[in-house]
């Protein structure tokens, strides 16, 4: 009679033993279904939630007053094609734009996260008085730059270039004082570096 009724009750043990399984299982995954184990879905965390988060007037202003500033060295560097004598002078010219093209999007980012438009007038240097846009140029400049060829485009780019480069440089001062936005800090430290920098090369190439 035991060798009968021992399997018996093992198995009837195996079967309750399974079925509270299956209800655990089930209370569990009915948990993470519904919601109830916070642990399957974290909270976002506060950068992710809020990438926008610190920044203030300062920031907004810079970013919208570097946009333009960055569109005129763009537009005037693409000029140097064809236009330049010195080999210098052009591949600087291809330096600026490949530095400031990708900025003027990553600035575009910023004021389209904040809820911020640009800054009206584009790159209309008389549109700008009062927002200080320091080393804009005006429309008698530009056109100077656009007719000039040869050794005469080569120094109306650097000196025209430098006046640009040392508007920016000041913008870009005003926002390491003043801005609270970690990233466009950031930026504007490397503008003030790679800006100075190609300030002195450019009176290196007029000779100064």
């Amino acid at each position: 009679m035991r060798s009968t009724r021992t399997p018996s009750r093992r198995a009837a043990r195996a079967a309750a033993a399974g079925a509270a399984a299956l209800v655990l299982a089930a209370c569990g995954g009915e948990s993470r279904d519904n919601g109830s184990d916070t642990r399957a879905r974290p909270a976002p965390s506060a950068a992710s939630a809020a990438p926008d988060a610190k920044h203030n007037a300062a920031d907004v202003a810079f970013a919208q007053g570097m946009i333009p500033h960055h569109e005129q060295a763009v537009e005037m560097a693409r000029l140097a094609s064809g236009r330049a004598a010195s080999d210098e002078v052009e591949k600087l010219a291809g330096q600026i734009e490949k530095a400031q093209a990708p900025e003027i999007e990553t600035l575009d980012g910023w004021l389209g996260a904040w809820g911020e438009e640009r800054m009206p007038g584009g790159m209309d240097h008389e549109a700008h008085e009062g927002h200080g846009m320091s080393g804009m140029m005006d429309a008698g400049q530009m056109k100077r730059l656009e007719s000039a060829s040869g050794k005469a485009f080569d120094t109306a780019f650097l000196e025209l270039m430098i006046e640009h480069h040392e508007g920016a440089v000041t913008m870009a001062r005003t926002q390491q004082k003043q801005g609270e936005y970690g990233p466009a800090r950031k930026m504007a430290a490397a503008i003030v570096t790679s800006q100075s920098e190609e300030i002195t090369r450019m009176k290196d190439l007029l000779g100064r």
